[in-house]
Order: structure tokens, then C-alpha cells, then sequence
């Protein structure tokens, strides 16, 4: 079992997927993070881009192993690599309401959220896939996010209290 946590400037009762943004790392969907510290520091970002709430972490465990024996579509990146980074492009791109990927659930490393111009550069074709991945990375501590993506996902995901 795992512990994961979500920061925001509210807490998160009841998940909404339709609530979610596009253009994220591995799409439209819920994340979370292992590292309470790190989650903490989105709900302070989060808090202080939406200039209203409280920053709040919510807390949930999660199975991976129920998550495989019910048959979901788990793709896990161990670190930073090429196909990761193509990857992060691909839904970072994607702005409609059909995902980019079918899997229910992707963990995976952080991508820096101040690199849109170096996406733009290697979707040009300025910047090598090699490149990209350096200037993906996330600054700071190793960071892995999961993402829940569908219904079926969420549905192993267990509100617990702090």
C-alpha cells in the first residue's frame, strides 16, 4: 500500500476528473505524489496562482497490485529518459478531450513546469530528444508523480485522513 498525496488549496473530498486540466505531463487526470514536502509546495504554488484558499494536502492510498490484478493499464517511467520526454510532449500538446495515451495510470518523473519554450524548440525540431530530456528535468529533489486517469483508476485510490 501506498501513501500519496495531493496539494491544492482545498481539500479533495470527492475527485472530479472533469475538473482537471489539459496539457499536463500525462494528461488530463488526478496527480499525486509520494513526497508530502513536494506536494505541500504545489498546494502553496496552487494557493498563491488561484489567489484564494488554504494550501491543503489530501491524503490516499493506493494498491498497485489491486490495480494489476483488476487488469488496468499501468505505465511506469523509472526516470528520465527519451521516451519519457516524448511522452510528456505528446500530452502536453494534446488540448482535446480524447487522451493521448490509454493507460489508467502513469507514474513517473516530474517535468519542470518552466520549459514550454523547450518543448516548442524540439516540436521545431531545434532541440534534440536528448536535450529535451535535460531540460525536462525537474529542478530540485527526484520527483514522481502518479496520475490517475480514469474512473477505473480512481476507484483504487482511499481517502485516509492526516
Amino acid at each position: 500500500m501506498t501513501r500519496l498525496y495531493h496539494g491544492s488549496n482545498v481539500a479533495i473530498e470527492k475527485i472530479d476528473l472533469s475538473r482537471s486540466k489539459r496539457g499536463k505531463d500525462f494528461g488530463q487526470g488526478f496527480y499525486l505524489n509520494a513526497n508530502p514536502d513536494q506536494a505541500m509546495a504545489m498546494a502553496v504554488r496552487t494557493t498563491r496562482f488561484l489567489n484564494e484558499g488554504q494550501p491543503t494536502l489530501s491524503c490516499f492510498e493506493f494498491d498497485e497490485r489491486k490495480a494489476t490484478k483488476k487488469g488496468l493499464k499501468i505505465k511506469v517511467f523509472t526516470d528520465y529518459s527519451e521516451e519519457w520526454a516524448e511522452f510528456v510532449v505528446m500530452n502536453r500538446k494534446n488540448n482535446s478531450d480524447i487522451p493521448a495515451h490509454t493507460y489508467d495510470i502513469v507514474i513517473g518523473p516530474i517535468a519542470d513546469d518552466t520549459v514550454g519554450v523547450q518543448i516548442r524548440r524540439y516540436i521545431m525540431g531545434y532541440l534534440s530528444a536528448s536535450a529535451l530530456v535535460e531540460e525536462l528535468k525537474f529542478r530540485g529533489d527526484h520527483a514522481i508523480q502518479y496520475f490517475f486517469g480514469t474512473t477505473k483508476a480512481l476507484e483504487l485510490l482511499k481517502r485516509i485522513e492526516l
